[in-house]
């Protein structure tokens, strides 16, 4: 027969619950920038800075109830970790979001659509773009089933994408050699691509603060990092 839940473990849940569906919305928002990046659809880009404010409400709401949560039970050990790698992570998710609005606002109003397609495909923004909401994707799992095992993986694929970035900024100075008038349009594309390369680094920030939580192991500023 299973043993009653205590209430401070059904708070903890409700406080889990609470950052899963905020990192449900930050997954979408990311992918849906990513769509509307590529395709430049500008409605979609639209939706995506709509919905950013969701993304501040969650974040304040996980902030406030984590903060009453230690005022009311005073927890210790592996709980006191939990809520304290919940309120960074929350935190860490919401500027992923503001990220995704970011590029989002590119779509709208920096009108090099027709420029950054012609360089997408060789810049391998997409590719870019799959690896860092894949990186979002599997710290989401890493923390739901408690297995660190995956954060390897995850740093990795940070490290591909920094690859990726600074592969790309070659391609876009010799572009922009041979093409000067379309100097500020590879500015923007630059900055997008810095925005994507960001979320990777805020994925691995996240990671730390799983295996943080769990393992009761700091992995900033670690060997393994530099």
């Amino acid at each position: 027969m299973n043993k009653p839940m205590k209430h401070t473990e059904k708070e903890l849940l409700m406080l889990k619950d609470e950052v899963s569906n905020m990192w449900q919305l930050v997954l979408s928002q990311l992918e849906k920038a990513k769509q509307a990046y590529l395709n430049d659809d500008v409605e979609l880009a639209r939706e995506v800075v709509s919905r950013e404010k969701r993304v501040n409400t969650f974040e304040l709401k996980i902030d406030s109830d984590c903060e009453n949560y230690i005022a009311l039970f005073a927890p210790v050990a592996i709980d006191l970790r939990l809520v304290l790698s919940l309120i960074k992570i929350s935190s860490t998710l919401e500027r992923i979001g503001d990220f995704a609005e970011g590029i989002a606002r590119h779509v709208i109003s920096d009108g090099c659509g027709s420029l950054t397609k012609a360089l997408k495909e060789e810049l391998k923004i997409e590719i870019m773009f799959d690896t860092v909401i894949s990186m979002l994707s599997d710290s989401f799992v890493a923390l739901e089933s408690e297995n660190t095992k995956l954060s390897g993986r995850i740093m990795q694929k940070d490290e591909q994408v920094d690859a990726l970035y600074h592969e790309a900024i070659d391609t876009l100075a010799e572009y922009v050699a041979s093409n000067p008038s379309h100097s500020r349009c590879v500015l923007e594309t630059l900055v997008v691509m810095r925005k994507i390369e960001r979320v990777g680094d805020h994925c691995s920030n996240i990671v730390e603060e799983i295996v943080f939580y769990i393992d009761a192991k700091i992995l900033k500023h670690s060997k393994s990092r530099e």
